[in-house]
């Protein structure tokens, strides 16, 4: 055999090419096509892990994973302290005052808000005020829609808990800078788990880029759906954990699931679920950093049930069924954005039959640390049976990037 390389490929002369060439010349390119064959074994059994292997997963070299999970700054924050009547003071003609925010963080200089409900601007607008310091949970502003009479200006009090929503910077002509964007990601961990399963008298060494059909055998079909459906429960419910093996003397990696991963929650009753609570689900879900306007929803067969008894009006309707990644999804389409709805068995068995979660699939990401990989064992020739084997291996983890573009959806009893 002679090989000529260049910088894109290397080109075999004088000889078919083979699985075995194949394996010498280019590692992995066949394992390649086994990992994209997955999703097409029963891909409505697994359906975070079917949506997982249709994205862009990230490799890794370590089994601990270490992320960063970041959503925008909050635009809504509340008073932490009553603004007592006519408290404001006129400077230089100008309102000025000093308020307690519950979380003044998200305020800067040259940032504007607007506290809502407070209706006592001459012409009824909400008050809007220009930051000019923010110090601890004090931010000093001066209101710019005010109208000031004999230098005074009169306004009503303004209770503790008034929502405050923060507004678009204003920058002076000459500004060339402004205050830094802070919004400073939180790190997290997850574990890549081992998942293995190990298949007798496989016939998976027939498979090759060249042959028609790229079939698994019946064994092998089956064991490589358990294996899924085991992963696809770790990925939803799985406890992140290193343990020690005693007896192996060797640690154990298990991976976290993506249902602790965030912490919006919507909760209903199964008793009270009418269309009205799916367009309260829908704003929870589409408001608040909410990422994209297309959604999927992994629920339980109560949920399932729940929603497919619900009538539907003009605002929230569910008449399509859409194929997508591999699934067959029923899409409940709503003014705020749309969601794909699938029924998890994995909710089911893990005690989660009226429960859901709503998942960004462009905000979830796959750590794989090694891909599906197919190895085979010759157990005859080392003298353990008289059997050849495969053992089937991924190495991986589900990370959620912006946690609060997701949802769970629990039931109140």
């Amino acid at each position: 055999m002679s090989t000529l390389t260049q910088p894109d490929s290397v080109v075999v002369n004088d000889l078919p090419l083979t699985t075995q060439i194949t394996e010498e010349i280019a590692p992995g390119f066949i394992l390649n096509d086994v990992d994209r064959q997955i999703v097409k074994i029963r891909p409505m059994a697994t359906p975070l892990d079917q949506i997982s292997r249709s994205g862009r997963a990230r490799s890794t070299r370590t089994i601990e994973v270490k992320y960063y999970a970041v959503d925008l700054k909050d635009a809504v924050t509340e008073l932490a302290a009553d603004i007592a009547a006519n408290s404001m003071r006129v400077v230089d003609g100008q309102v000025s005052c000093s308020v307690t925010m519950k979380n003044a963080r998200i305020f800067s200089q040259t940032d504007t808000f607007m506290i809502v409900d407070t209706r006592s601007t001459p012409s009824g607008e909400d008050m809007v005020f220009y930051v000019t310091e923010v110090s601890g949970d004090k931010v000093s502003a001066i209101l710019i829609n005010a109208r000031v009479s004999d230098g005074t200006f009169a306004h009503a009090a303004i209770k503790a808990g008034a929502k405050v929503v923060r507004m678009a910077r204003a920058a002076a002509e000459l500004d060339v800078q402004s205050p830094q964007y802070q919004a400073l990601p939180r790190s997290k961990n997850n574990n890549c788990q081992i998942f293995k399963i190990q298949v007798e008298e496989s016939t998976l060494h027939r498979l090759a880029p060249n042959q028609a059909g790229w079939t698994f055998s019946d064994q092998e079909e089956i064991a490589v759906s358990d294996m899924r459906m085991g992963m696809e429960r770790s990925f939803l419910f799985g406890s992140r954990a290193k343990i020690h093996d005693l007896e192996k003397d060797q640690d154990i990696y298990l991976t976290g699931g993506v249902w602790n991963q965030t912490d919006k929650t919507f909760a209903y009753r199964k008793d009270e679920l009418t269309s009205d609570t799916l367009v309260r689900l829908c704003s929870k879900v589409f408001t608040g950093q909410n990422g994209s306007p297309v959604k999927v929803l992994f629920a339980g067969s109560g949920l399932v049930d729940a929603l497919s008894s619900l009538d539907y009006t003009k605002t929230i309707s569910a008449e399509r069924t859409v194929a997508k990644w591999g699934l067959e999804l029923r899409e409940i389409r709503s003014t705020y954005g749309a969601i794909y709805l699938v029924h998890s068995e994995m909710f089911d068995q893990c005690g989660h039959a009226d429960d859901g979660m709503v998942v960004d699939p462009n905000y979830i990401t796959k750590y794989v640390h090694t891909p599906f990989t197919v190895e085979k064992l010759d157990l005859r020739q080392s003298g353990q049976r008289n059997t050849d084997a495969v053992v089937l291996t991924e190495i991986s983890c589900l990370v959620l990037r912006y946690p609060n573009a997701h949802c769970r959806i629990v039931c109140e009893e």
